[in-house]
């Protein structure tokens, strides 16, 4: 434990301790986002046919907006981007919380909230980029990445408890709109500081290896024979991702199908045993205890490779998710989704680290992003099948879907070689001294 301790201090020590709570804060809106709009269209439209329509331009808007949002960030470097799409992000919230109190049609919610989701600024994504390369630049093992996306994965699990809880507590105390303005200041204020936060500028922007010859451009290189002066350097081509990238993904976007469905078969059996305001409460249960497994994933020895961190986390997916199919008790269904939960946070942070060690650097924050986002496509497919098989056949049926996806993450795991490493590392920004930065 006292080694686990010391990581702990040396993952706060790389950024300082304000970059954890802007960073912690700054993401608590998308967790706020996706249940804050259906709560508050459900109940300014009536319709629960268009609350779910809005919903899902969320979802897709961020599915397709995270991995574009990522590329823009390591082409450009964070601050700009992130300063731009926070603020973009906080206008299209406040548009769609005006545009729902006006009772507006549900095409122009669907537009708005499209928009509202590929506007997400990708700051868990972004956050582990960052302190990544921070790591990377003082030299840092694996095992210290490792602890860095174990804290970074319990951030996430934890906003996506605490937010909505907000939210839940915002529309029972006032009404759903209040959460969605607290979501939009967030990410106005926060998302800023996060964008400013002076580890910003551990990762140069790939964009300024391209720089022009002509005047004022400093020193040109030696032009080859033809070129005419003052012409720009042609781009180099992008870095090639490695095929384990594709699986990885994959292996993602199922994780995230098991999220909704086992959320949709939470709803209906707690609907089925009258107790549907349990539902929120169960769901609750298996974020936390899915957070401290993420914690105790710094605890696991490192000559236990990431492969068969995947591999085994794929199994207990498998054997923890079975026992939902036959639960029929409120109290079964608790202890199940808790147990449940143990496995959730080391498949993700595992498919974050094996990402980082595969990806070439210049798309790391593009291929973080695009994890996330698979995350969030996935949920939002299976909780329109899954929902559907619920109301037809039962919750039994939602949880059969759980347990396929889990199935099919243990496919991947057993057929990708996860293994290697990319030709170039993260190197830190012209200038940066050797160590953290704050």
């Amino acid at each position: 434990m006292t080694a686990a301790t010391a990581a702990f201090r040396r993952v706060l020590a790389l950024g300082g301790p304000l970059l954890p709570v802007v960073s912690f804060l700054g993401r608590l809106p998308t967790a706020m986002c996706q249940f804050g709009s259906l709560l508050l269209v459900a109940e300014t439209s009536g319709s629960l046919a268009t609350a779910g329509l809005v919903g899902g331009a969320l979802a897709a808007g961020q599915t397709a907006g995270g991995p574009l949002l990522g590329r823009l960030a390591d082409r450009h470097g964070q601050r700009p981007v992130v300063l731009a799409a926070c603020w973009f992000d906080a206008l299209a919230v406040t548009a769609l919380v005006l545009a729902a109190l006006a009772r507006t049609g549900a095409l122009p919610l669907a537009l708005i909230a499209l928009l509202a989701g590929a506007g997400v600024p990708q700051i868990g994504p972004l956050a582990r980029t960052r302190l990544v390369a921070l790591a990377r630049r003082d030299r840092a093992d694996d095992r210290l990445v490792d602890t860095v996306l174990s804290c970074e994965g319990t951030l996430d699990e934890v906003s996506f408890v605490l937010g909505p809880a907000l939210v839940g507590l915002s529309a029972t105390v006032a009404h759903p709109a209040v959460a969605l303005a607290l979501a939009a200041l967030l990410l106005a204020v926060c998302g800023s500081a996060f964008a400013l936060h002076p580890t910003a500028a551990v990762l140069p922007p790939t964009a300024k290896a391209l720089r022009p010859t002509g005047a004022g451009a400093g020193p040109a290189p030696a032009r080859p024979c033809g070129r005419r002066p003052g012409a720009r350097l042609a781009r180099p081509a992008r870095a090639r991702m490695p095929r384990a990238v594709h699986a990885m993904r994959a292996s993602m976007a199922l994780q995230g199908a098991l999220f909704g469905a086992c959320q949709s078969g939470i709803t209906a059996l707690t609907a089925d045993l009258h107790r549907p305001a349990q539902a929120g409460l169960v769901y609750a249960a298996m974020g936390v205890m899915s957070a401290v497994a993420g914690l105790a994933i710094a605890l696991v020895p490192a000559r236990i490779g990431l492969p068969v961190r995947w591999r085994a986390a794929a199994v207990a997916l498998i054997a923890l998710s079975v026992p939902l199919l036959f639960v029929r008790s409120l109290g079964a269904l608790y202890l199940a989704v808790v147990v449940l939960g143990v496995a959730f946070a080391p498949h993700l942070i595992t498919l974050f680290g094996l990402t980082e060690r595969l990806v070439p650097a210049g798309r790391l924050a593009e291929s973080m992003a695009f994890l996330t986002s698979a995350i969030v496509g996935g949920q939002a497919l299976s909780l329109a099948v899954s929902g559907r098989l619920a109301e037809a056949h039962g919750p039994s049926a939602a949880f059969a879907v759980a347990v396929g996806a889990a199935v099919l993450i243990l496919g991947l795991a057993l057929t990708t070689r996860a293994t290697g490493r990319p030709a170039a590392a993260v190197r830190p920004a012209a200038g940066a001294p050797a160590g953290s930065a704050r």
